[in-house]
């Protein structure tokens, strides 16, 4: 469940088609500042910010720290990414159509930060970070023709 705020938040936002600087600032200094980070309002985090078409880069920097620092040291175990943990953030991240740029970079910095990680969430960041774009790949293709 998430708090009022967060929901008025996203209202606002989805009207709006857009997420700017000042939104940003809102989520910083208003709207968690009273409320609590949860798993529930990090899904919608994540969920807004696949389904807002327009957002600053400020957007994706404050989610990789807020999901990170939620994830890795406000959630038990501290500093460890657990099979539930790594389920969760999998499940989350690479929804839909499979991950945002930005959930790619969520998932690294975890791993990144953790100090023990499941594997899943390890071949989770790899994966997406390696794996090669269909472009790159038709380009091979031409190259090898």
């Amino acid at each position: 469940m998430i708090g009022h705020k967060l929901r008025e938040f996203v209202d606002r936002v989805m009207d709006h088609h857009e997420i700017d600087a000042a939104d940003v600032a809102i989520l910083q200094n208003d709207v968690f500042a009273d409320e609590v980070m949860t798993r529930d309002a990090v899904d919608v985090l994540v969920a807004l910010e696949r389904a807002v078409p327009k957002a600053c880069p400020a957007f994706a920097d404050y989610l990789v720290a807020t999901i990170v620092d939620f994830a890795v040291w406000e959630s038990r175990p501290t500093g460890v990414i657990d099979r539930d943990k790594a389920h969760w953030l999998m499940t989350s991240l690479g929804a839909g159509e499979g991950p945002t740029a930005t959930a790619r970079r969520i998932a690294f910095e975890i791993v990144r930060e953790a100090e023990r990680c499941d594997e899943a969430l390890i071949g989770f960041a790899m994966q997406k970070c390696v794996a090669p774009s269909a472009h790159a790949v038709q380009h091979r293709a031409l190259l090898a023709s």
